[in-house]
């Protein structure tokens, strides 16, 4: 895992980045602005659990590729969870918080991925780990209060005001944060197109 220190507000930000790109980079830069982050741990995972792998590229070459997009220094890129051998989230937050006790985590998420948030193993125990921090995509300002997470978790919403607090809050604990969209998405990158409204 990256170093931190005690006190720091890190972001953790996962994802397979197959591969990654400026709207990455985009949400990570809002998270890092808009939750006043010390750190934010780009985490890119050996696999998705709820995507095929027939287009995975390797994780040396999606973790080159993160490191040339994620220009920020207080970016720390990483594949942490290779060596913890977790391929589900709420087992890699539970190791994060084991080993760093001193430090605040806010897990950070695209509005897109909300919608199938409820379909992650132990979703409900991800959201009790950390805050969250569900950063706007294309195609998800609205949508993200139909959601089932946001609509089980609607008596523990913040603010978006109060965003660059949200470490000190006790999970559950979560906030959508509007701010200016990209959209680009990887699967439209690999399919050969550069947008889409659903990523």
């Amino acid at each position: 895992m990256p170093h931190s220190e005690r006190g720091m507000v890190v972001g953790l930000f996962g994802g397979s980045f197959n591969p990654p790109h400026q709207g990455h980079a985009l949400v990570a830069e809002i998270a890092i602005k808009r939750l006043r982050l010390d750190q934010l741990w780009w985490m890119v995972t050996p696999g998705n659990p709820l995507k095929s792998r027939n287009q995975l590229a390797p994780l040396a070459e999606r973790l080159a590729e993160s490191e040339r997009v994620a220009a920020d220094p207080r970016i720390k890129v990483t594949a942490f969870e290779q060596t913890l051998g977790t391929s589900y989230t709420a087992n890699t937050l539970a190791r994060v918080k084991a080993r760093n006790p001193h430090v605040h985590f806010i897990w950070i998420m695209g509005a897109d991925s909300l919608q199938t948030f409820h379909k992650w193993q132990k979703w409900q125990e991800i959201a009790r780990t950390f805050p969250i921090a569900v950063i706007d995509r294309p195609g998800a300002t609205l949508s993200f209060l139909s959601s089932k997470m946001a609509r089980t978790f609607g008596f523990a919403r913040v603010d978006e005001d109060d965003a660059r607090v949200l470490w000190k809050k006790r999970a559950p604990a979560w906030t959508f944060i509007h701010g200016p969209r990209s959209g680009l998405s990887s699967t439209a990158i690999r399919n050969g197109s550069s947008h889409s409204d659903a990523e």
